[in-house]
């Protein structure tokens, strides 16, 4: 492992992490595909993650519910970990490890997706999600740091990004859900999603 100086070291820590990273482009692809299939025919996208995990993962919702670089419908994405009051009540209720478990059983149907994201892939509240996830009948996918870990196993499909720091791997965790986007906004320009699975009409509108 090639050990870099502090602080500029950092950049050529991220340059060397890409490199490789970057043969994950077809996992991101097929994501943003099979998002574009779920959400509009009504589907949801839910995502959950801890600390900075938890920004990422609420950054993917953003950029469904809003827009990520073109203007296009609403799409229903919901991160688990921003209902504060849910997640505190849950948590003092039933215990931490539940907190994620339980909104994914209110809020998660069939066929909807689950992304979880951990630097280490060993949390315990993603790893309860996860199989909450698969006994609703939703699909789990996880974005963590270096295979083999929990997470991984325990999920339907994964991305283990090979860095040697949580911080390079929650910054390539960023460029994933970047590409899972330009994915997720080049398949409904190709409108091969119009006709036959509800439409966008029924995305924008709700499940």
């Amino acid at each position: 492992m090639t050990v870099h100086p502090p602080v500029t070291g950092h950049c050529d820590e991220l340059r060397d992490a890409l490199r490789g990273f970057r043969a994950s482009a077809p996992v991101t692809a097929r994501w943003g595909e099979r998002l574009a299939d779920v959400l509009t025919a009504g589907g949801r996208l839910l995502a959950a993650g801890n600390g900075g995990s938890a920004a990422q993962a609420q950054h993917l919702t953003a950029e469904l519910v809003g827009r990520y670089r073109d203007d296009r419908p609403a799409f229903s994405a919901i991160a688990l970990h921003a209902d504060t009051s849910s997640t505190t009540a849950i948590a003092n209720d039933y215990g931490v490890d539940a907190v994620f478990a339980r909104q994914v059983r209110a809020h998660g149907r069939p066929g909807d997706v689950l992304m979880l994201l951990s630097t280490s892939g060993a949390s315990a509240n993603l790893l309860s999600a996860a199989d909450a996830a698969r006994e609703t009948g939703l699909r789990v996918w996880a974005l963590t740091g270096p295979a083999p870990n929990p997470l991984m196993a325990g999920s339907d499909e994964s991305l283990c990004v090979e860095a040697p720091t949580a911080a390079t791997v929650q910054e390539l965790h960023l460029v994933a859900v970047h590409m899972i986007c330009a994915a997720f906004d080049a398949a409904l320009e190709t409108g091969r999603w119009r006709d036959g699975h509800g439409g966008l009409g029924r995305a924008a509108g709700g499940r």
